[in-house]
This record gives structure tokens, sequence and C-alpha cells, in this order.
């Protein structure tokens, strides 16, 4: 069992992400189905699965809508409740999506305070007070608001890109959208003739007149606040992102003399929904879908595989595995000394697990290059994505050199955090969205920002595996240095293990590893740098500006050489390399998050300030690491070396005294 546990947790995990990808049967409305047609928002394609995904995130923080019900847990999906608030928005402004933990807003907006979730039905009545409180702090600097107020333009966001949603596909109060889109293109052209004649001073049918601005009035209000443009371009060879959202094109009808074929499937699908009648709904989408496929063939391409990411979920999925490794890493290791025999099975385990989850998470890495058609770095939550499969790759090279777990360990880690990380930048939108002109299509910034990325991986895998050691070193008797062969027990009488196996060194392989991965850091960062000083030079015309984030860059590259020089010139040890290594993080966190919340400089394209308490939280645990490797090595369980006293007439004879190694001052 022993033999293939392995190869079992490698198959069953694998068959768990291909799952996936098997289409699932929809019964009823055919929600998935409209959710892969093409819109056109944030200036991509994209489909509307990508759009309910997005927005429930930023409302919801999750991407399902999940409440109690008659004693029962029941789940909306994000576009099953993007349909819903876009076709039947009276029953969507009852479900509990907005997101409210401020004590001081709930009670301003007079909410329950026994819940976490409020439905646009609550909030609604005081919608007034929110606006309000939102044109005052709109004049306030993001810097200088206080919890409060960030959290009332956080729900004010919401609200409004709610609102916008539930009116982007039908005008208030109107329920049988496919007979008033009817009745509008019958009264176009009576309408138009009279408005005509109007204009000109002339008689002219004021029934025919008032019919048609009654209908229009509905649609106008769509035209203002609808977000997605859903309606593709009339004329694609004149420019295929040229699309309108369904109010616009209704009024634009009144120049054609017919209502765009989109805007009327459209129509008939919102009526097939409210009415409940789900074979007139997956019908609309069929023929609707079957006419983009004629001119519009790319875009529907394009939706179809995004719509694909986007089941497939690859980097949750490879999350998930990253946490399983971890806990087979981790018992493998510390149960080294008392199972050989299955710590290293567990070790192997461990491995192939982060092979497979590195593998989806590659996969996930290239599907996004191939949508966006850009490097793997455009935003915050791409160099998230990116600097986690770079230290993935580290950590199983070193591996590779050194198998003793430690690398499966840091992997897994790295891995895990920084797809979290990942998770919680998506919060703020769309993570796909067109970069500015500045940053699109430059050979120079993708260069620099893949070598700068890998520049800080390599700098957060030398912090992990110092903190690893400092752990292991005060809690742990591992880093003694005492080796032992993998898949013999230490008092063991049998024949050792083969000469491949390694031995466990951990001490010495944790130095090692250290030192390399610095060495490796050192010289990407500083690359880095130099190609983001050519592409500066190139955007911006000039090199080096002093810019916060190239002064974050310049630091790491310092604090690597202070590193190496201290090293090299016998100023610190292992035990001072390993703190300085830990040091490293704060700077390499703060070059890669913490310039971002300066609020100056020519990077704006990254601001952000939700992350704040994070990262001090941070920095505070690398500096409880920091102070924990200070302590003094007598208080190291691994240098606290028990040996035999010499003979004393007035001791007991064998009597032992404890003495700290020399090592890793």
């Amino acid at each position: 069992m022993k033999k293939w546990l392995p190869f079992i947790l490698f198959v069953v995990l694998a068959a768990w992400v291909l799952s996936t990808l098997r289409p699932r049967s929809e019964t009823g409305f055919q929600i998935g189905e409209f959710a892969k047609l093409p819109v056109l928002m944030n200036g991509r394609f994209q489909p509307f699965d990508s759009v309910a995904r997005n927005s429930l995130l930023q409302i919801r923080q999750r991407q399902s809508v999940v409440w109690r019900e008659e004693g029962r847990t029941r789940r909306l999906s994000a576009r099953e409740w993007l349909v819903e608030a876009m076709m039947r928005p009276e029953r969507a402004d009852a479900r509990k999506i907005f997101r409210v933990d401020n004590v001081e807003l709930i009670s301003l907006l007079k909410l329950t305070e026994d819940q976490k979730y409020y439905s646009f039905a609550e909030i609604q009545p005081l919608h007034e007070e929110l606006n309000r409180q939102a044109a005052r702090i709109s004049k306030i600097e993001a810097a200088n608001r206080s919890s409060f107020e960030r959290q009332v333009m956080k729900l004010y966001s919401a609200v409004n890109l709610y609102q916008r949603l539930k009116t982007s596909l039908k005008p208030p109060g109107v329920d049988d959208l496919a007979a008033q889109v009817s009745e509008y293109e019958k009264s176009i052209g009576p309408g138009v003739a009279a408005w005509r004649a109007r204009e000109a001073g002339q008689t002219f049918d004021q029934e025919a007149f008032h019919r048609l601005l009654g209908l229009m009035s509905g649609f106008e209000t769509v035209s203002r606040v609808a977000l997605p443009l859903v309606v593709p371009s009339p004329h694609p060879e004149k420019g295929r992102q040229n699309w309108m959202n369904l109010g616009a094109s209704l009024i634009d009808a009144l120049h054609h003399d017919g209502v765009h074929p989109a805007a009327k499937q459209y129509a008939t699908m919102v009526s097939a929904y409210r009415a409940d009648q789900p074979e007139a709904f997956n019908r609309a989408v069929a023929e609707y879908r079957g006419w983009l496929a004629g001119e519009f063939g790319p875009e529907l391409a394009k939706a179809g595989w995004e719509f694909s990411f986007n089941t497939l979920q690859p980097f949750y999925r490879a999350m998930v595995i990253y946490v399983l490794a971890l806990v087979l890493g981790l018992v493998s290791l510390l149960a080294f000394a008392l199972a050989p025999a299955l710590s290293e099975t567990l070790r192997r385990s461990a491995f192939w697990l982060i092979v497979l989850a590195c593998v989806v998470h590659t996969v996930g890495l290239i599907f996004r290059m191939a949508l966006e058609g850009r490097p793997p770095v455009t935003n915050l939550y791409s160099s998230a994505v990116f600097i986690g499969w770079a230290a993935v790759i580290l950590g199983l090279v070193l591996e590779r050199f050194y198998r003793v777990g430690i690398g499966l360990i840091v992997a897994s880690v790295v891995g895990f955090v920084t797809l979290v990380i990942a998770h919680n930048l998506a919060v703020s939108g769309d993570t796909m969205e067109m970069m500015r002109a500045v940053l699109d299509t430059n050979f120079w910034l993708a260069t620099h920002v893949i070598t700068i990325t890998l520049g800080y991986s390599a700098m957060f895998v030398a912090g992990l595996l110092a903190m690893l050691y400092i752990v292991l070193g005060v809690f742990t008797p591992l880093l003694s240095g005492k080796p032992v062969a993998r898949g013999a027990h230490p008092g063991a009488t049998s024949n050792p293990a083969p000469a491949k196996t390694a031995k466990l060194e951990v001490g010495p392989v944790l130095s090692r590893m250290v030192y390399g991965i610095i060495c490796f850091a050192t010289l990407f960062s500083f690359i880095g740098t130099v190609l983001g000083g050519i592409w500066a030079d190139q955007s911006w015309g000039r090199f080096w500006g002093w810019d916060p984030k190239e002064n974050g860059a310049l630091l790491i590259v310092i604090w690597c050489a202070v590193m190496l020089h201290a090293r090299w010139g016998k100023l610190i040890k292992d035990r001072g390399l390993m703190t300085m290594a830990i040091f490293g993080n704060i700077i390499t966190a703060f070059s890669w998050f913490g310039v971002n919340m300066l609020g100056i400089g020519l990077h704006s394209y990254g601001f952000m300030d939700a992350a704040f308490k994070w990262l001090m939280l941070f920095n505070a645990t690398q500096l409880a690491f920091i102070l924990l490797g200070l302590l003094p090595l007598r208080v190291w369980r691994s240098f606290q070396v028990t040996t035999p006293a010499p003979a004393d007439p007035v001791s007991p004879a064998g009597g032992k005294k404890t003495s700290p190694a020399a090592a890793g001052a």
C-alpha cells in the first residue's frame, strides 16, 4: 500500500481536476449556455460568466449566493445570480449579497446588527443617505479616509454596480420586454415620420409621436446605466469593438428603421425567463449563438474558452492540492525519526502532488496568457500568480538536489499563500482588464516584469527557508547535523538504504539552499531592475527617476548584496544569514505591495490600500521570526547537545552537562 500511495493520490486528484471539464447537463433554463455568450466590458470581450463572477466578488466577496430556506442551505452560482438580477430584479433585490462589516455604517443605515450580509431591499430605503455620505467622502483623498469612510465607499460602489447590472437587459417596470420591443419596432416608422414633421413645423401624428417617446423613455434609462455592451457592432468591418448596450442599440434603431437581431433575441430571453418558459429561453440562446457564429465567431470562441477557464478554476484547484501536499510534507519531516520508511512514502506522495499542482498552475498561467494575448505578469493579481508558480518550480528544483522534503514544504507554502493573495486581489474587479497604453505590448516591459518577479520569488523562497531553519532549530533537534539515510531507522541493524537516497542533514542543507537562492535572487533582481530602466527610457523618456517602485526594486538588489558581502566577509554565519534573509521578505513585500499604497509615482496602475493591514501583519510575523532567530543558542533545541561529564569524586559518576554547539553563530 505504501508503494502505491503516491500513485493513488496523484490519480485521484488528477481525476478531480479533469472532472470539471466534463460538460454538465442542465435541466430547465440552460444558464450555462447563456453564460457563454460574449459581451464587451472593461475594454475586452468576455462571457457573461466572467461578468457574473467578477461582479459578485466585488459585491459579496464570494462567487456564489448562499442562504437558508425551510431548514435547508440553498445556493445560487454567480451566473444564476446575474441572470436573475438582470431579468428578474425584483427577486434578486431580496438576496443578501452586500457585505457590511463596519458597526458604525450598520448603525447609520439602521440595519440589523446580527447579520453579515444585507439585501438591496434593506439598503434601498436609505440609499439617499449613502449617496450623501459618498459625495462627502469622495472629496477626501483615499489615503486619509477612515475605516468607516472606506466601508461607505465600498458599499456605495457595490450598490451602484448592482443597480447598473440589473438595468442592463430590462428597463425598470417592464414585464414583457419582447412584446415591448416588437411594439417599438412597429412604431419606429410612423413615430420618426411624425417627429420629422413636427421638427419641420408641419402637422404630425401626435399619437404615433407620443407612443414612440413613451417606449423610448425606458430604453434611454438602460442606455445611460447599463454596464456590459451586449449588442454586437452593426458594421463589424468598420470596427469589431463598436458594441453597444441594449438601450443604446434600441435607440440607434431609429436611424436604421429596424431593431438589431441581437436586441430581439435578448428581449425574447428576458420575456421567456420572466414567464418561466425554459424552452423559449433556451431556443433564443441557441438561435443567438448560431447568429453570432457567422460574423462574430472569434468573439464567441474567446468567450467560450474563458468560460472553460472559469469552470476549470485552475488556481483554486492548485491551491487545494498545495495544502494537501503541505500536510504530507510536514508529517513526513516530523515523522522521520520514528518511521523513516513511512516518512519517505509521504515525501514522495507530497512530491507528486506538488508536480500535479504545478502542472495545473502552469495550465492556468498559459490559459490566461492566451486569453489576454500578453505576458504572464500584467498587474498585481497576475504577479502573485506568477511569483507563486516560480517559487514552486524553485522548490521542486531544491527537492531534486536535496531530497529531504524541505523543498516540498517551501513549494507548497509559497504556492498556496500567493494564490490566496491573488484570490483576495481578484475581489477588486476584473483581473484580465485592458492595461493602460504605457503597459501594453512592449518587449522590454515583458522581459522586465518576468525577470523582476523571478527575483521576488527567489527572495520569498529564501526567506521561507530561513524561517524553517529557525523553527526547526529552536523547537526540534533536526539541525543537530546527524545524518540518517532515508528508508533506514537510526538504530536499525539492517542494510542501509541505497546510495541514491538522501541523508537528513537539515542544517547544512538549509544553509546551502538559502545561499544559492539568494545568489539567484541577486542576479534576477539586478537584471530585472536594469531592464525596467530600459523600459522606462522607452516609455517615459528617462532611465531612472527615483519612482517608489524603482526604489523598491533597488532596495532588493542592495539588500541581496549586503547579505552576500556579509557572508563572504565572515561577518555572519548560518544563523545571521537566516535572519537577514527573513528581513529580505519585508523588503520584498514592500517593493511588491507597499509602494503601491503610497499614492504617488508613475506606477499608478497598481495602487491599492486595502491590503495595508495584511502587509503590516506580515511584517510583524517576520519580525517575530527574526527575534526568535536571535535567541541565544543555548535555548535552541538543536544545539542542546548532551555530552557525558568526566568522573568526579564529589559528583556522581557519569553526570551530564549540556552545552550549546558552536556552529550556527
